[in-house]
């Protein structure tokens, strides 16, 4: 896949790292392509810094992971999102988010063309997108939203990443119950002392 990172802070330098590794062309989608954060991603095999308009004309799919507060002002940047997918992989936290919203995916669906936006990778830490390998296991990834081939482009470049599954939450209604379930992780990592290194794993049986 083609995709546009926006954002290439920790989250967003990870799954760039992973599916650059992966073998996806990772378009950096930054305002200064000279100076940036995660300027160490031209690194990877198949990454390269276009600004943030060019970088979504090209990608097929774009993964937002910027502070919650600016998704407004994000989609509003992309331009034209026709026919793209984007991912969500953001979080309002302690009411900290786009201002009249419940949600930063119901955000960016009010300020883009598309319809294609899924949740994801936002249950968990940046640590175990770079590596969700435990012993024996690998953690599962989660998403929620009404668009099935946002879905299908998300459940690739979850296992691509690295997880074991990627496990459907529901559509756009589940929007909140997915950043609900970011903030038990940071409740538990951070509030709790059992620190970042921890992840779910869906059991059966």
């Amino acid at each position: 896949m083609k995709i546009a990172i926006v954002g290439t802070g920790n989250v967003g330098g990870a799954l760039a790292t992973a599916w650059s590794r992966a073998g996806h062309a990772i378009y950096l989608a930054v305002r200064d392509t000279e100076n940036f954060k995660g300027k160490e991603l031209l690194k990877n095999k198949n990454t390269e810094a276009r600004n943030i308009a060019d970088a979504v004309r090209a990608a097929e799919v774009i993964l937002l992971s910027t502070p919650a507060p600016a998704a407004i002002e994000v989609a509003q940047s992309l331009g034209d999102t026709a026919g793209k997918i984007i991912i969500d992989t953001m979080n309002i936290v302690a009411g900290r988010g786009p201002q009249g919203f419940a949600s930063t995916a119901e955000a960016i669906l009010a300020h883009t063309a598309t319809r294609d936006v899924v949740k994801c990778f936002n249950t968990t830490g940046f640590n175990n997108m770079a590596n969700p390998v435990y012993g024996d296991f690998r953690l599962d990834a989660f998403m929620a939203g009404d668009s099935e081939k946002a879905k299908a482009a998300a459940e690739r470049l979850a296992l691509d990443a690295g997880f074991a599954a990627c496990y459907d939450v529901g559509g756009n209604d589940k929007f909140q119950l997915m950043e609900q379930f970011a903030f038990f992780w940071i409740n538990l990592a951070m509030m709790r002392g059992h620190g970042r290194e921890i992840g779910f794993k869906l059991l059966k049986r």
